[in-house]
């Protein structure tokens, strides 16, 4: 019997008070998820992200509507997760978007390999929007960031910023860390070679195309009003800045990073030499 058959024949949940929908509302939260040690995904981009990085799915609630349309997922999801019908209320009540696409999954938290000597690295220091944290780390692993240090800040196992992420947040190794903890880091980081970026606006920054970019890099953002805090800024190596027109004062931390992320991809493939490994 098929996936599809034995989900379709399994009568839908219709009762927010049934335990798995509780258990799934609950990792909605991030109490709920470090208890479970679980995340939620939502939407079948997500899903689809999660069966190709190989993750440990476990729970699969969609509607029957969603089931008779995605007979090739259920095929791949075949013994890699339970799956279980639900009405469209019901799902509704456990996704934490407004028009849930018909299915959504819980999936044990990634546990990825750090790079052993990493040569590129985004550092982030209090970042707040979750829309922000995620656009920034789909944007690093295009941009073949190795690893993700966080200092405080959102939290990147939120359902939004999964969203936000197109599931990079799944694939990126991403460390909260104290503020303690990431001074540690970039001064260990120094003291292994790699240089330490900040961007900055006004004087005593260069455009950051003058710099090597192709050398082992952490490029250090701050917080979406306050910026990088001066405790972080005062261990910089060079500071950057995108020149812009002066109609604003400043852009939002997503859109400075792209530039400055790819810029590295950028001046390898202009000097010839290979892309960056991803």
């Amino acid at each position: 019997m098929s996936a599809l058959t034995r989900a379709s024949e399994s009568e839908p949940i219709s009762s927010r008070r049934n335990p798995l929908v509780g258990q799934l509302r609950d990792l909605q939260d991030a109490r709920g998820r470090q208890q479970q040690q679980r995340l939620l995904l939502e939407g079948t981009h997500l899903l689809e992200e999660a069966l190709r990085l190989g993750l440990n799915l476990e729970l699969v609630l969609a509607t029957p509507e969603w089931l008779a349309r995605h007979g090739p997922l259920l095929a791949a999801l075949e013994s890699r997760a339970r799956l279980q019908p639900a009405t469209a209320e019901v799902l509704a009540a456990v996704a934490t978007t407004r028009s849930p696409d018909g299915v959504v999954a819980s999936v044990a938290i990634p546990s990825l390999a750090n790079a052993s000597a990493p040569k590129f690295v985004l550092a982030l220091d209090r970042l707040q929007d979750p829309g922000n944290l995620g656009t920034l780390l789909r944007t690093a692993l295009a941009a073949g960031v190795d690893e993700v240090w966080l200092a405080d800040g959102a939290d990147p196992h939120a359902p939004k910023v999964l969203r936000a992420s197109s599931g990079a947040a799944l694939a990126l190794p991403v460390h909260r860390l104290q503020r303690d903890e990431l001074r540690q880091r970039l001064d260990q980081a120094g003291a292994a070679g790699l240089q330490r970026l900040a961007t900055q606006v006004g004087d005593g920054a260069q455009p950051y195309w003058e710099l090597d970019w192709t050398l082992p890099t952490v490029l250090l953002l701050g917080n979406e009003g306050a910026g990088l805090a001066t405790e972080f800024l005062a261990l910089a190596d060079h500071c950057v800045t995108i020149p812009h027109s002066g109609a604003v004062e400043s852009l939002n931390v997503a859109v400075a990073a792209a530039p400055l992320l790819l810029e590295r991809w950028r001046q390898r493939l202009l000097s010839g030499a290979a892309a960056p490994a991803t």
